[in-house]
């Protein structure tokens, strides 16, 4: 979903950073062998993913929603030399089309890989984090911040994606078996009013929200 005109859009594009060669080969694959190839981050949600990776400087960095590797290798680039990605994914036919990217990155061995679900996998976790990037299923997105919260460091970011829902969370007639979209809007009034973080939605492409624990 495009906020702006789309040749404005191509535009800003053009002018950020050039995705790198790995992250271009791993676009190429997801749309040639994995369904639903558009929850991939992509070139410049990617690059945004990084630039803010890179401005945090996470020792330590949760993503919630691994896909197919590539919104991880983003957030890779702006982690300490000796800092580590958890990644949480719960489907079992992805875990090795990620781990041969990450190989393939220099990151491999920082990136831990977890199958299963976040909500019993997170509280087992015998660590703080500095980032997190929740991608995963929406109904849920209220459900993971009440379990990141307190795993969260202090100043530490969380973002999360889609919060925007092409525009969906302005309709109060969604579908009854539409449950993303009552969630989502749930979820960015739990971010608004919880006096533990400060948040920042931004109008990029589905909609990211940047929240900073105070």
């Amino acid at each position: 979903m495009h906020f702006i005109p789309e040749d404005l859009d191509d535009y800003v594009v053009a002018h950020s950073e050039n995705e790198p060669e790995l992250l271009q080969q791993l676009n190429r694959e997801t749309y040639q062998k994995i369904l639903q190839p558009r929850m991939l981050s992509g070139h410049y949600q990617g690059r945004l993913l990084s630039m803010i990776s890179k401005l945090v400087n996470p020792k330590s960095i949760l993503e919630i929603g691994t896909y197919t590797g590539y919104s991880a290798l983003c957030l890779a680039e702006g982690m300490q030399t000796d800092g580590v990605i958890h990644t949480i994914d719960i489907n079992e036919e992805l875990v090795d089309f990620q781990r041969k990217y990450f190989d393939k990155s220099g990151y491999g061995r920082q990136i831990h890989q977890h199958l299963g679900n976040a909500l019993d996998i997170i509280p087992n976790l015998d660590t703080t984090f500095d980032l997190v990037f929740i991608d995963a299923d929406k109904e849920n997105y209220s459900n993971y911040f009440n379990v990141i919260i307190d795993k969260l460091n202090l100043g530490g970011i969380i973002l999360s994606d889609n919060v925007l829902w092409s525009g969906k969370v302005l309709d109060n007639t969604f579908k009854k078996d539409d449950t993303s979209t009552p969630a989502l809007i749930d979820y960015n009034a739990l971010l608004k009013s919880d006096k533990r973080v400060e948040t920042v939605v931004l109008p990029i492409r589905d909609g990211l929200t940047i929240s900073r624990k105070l």
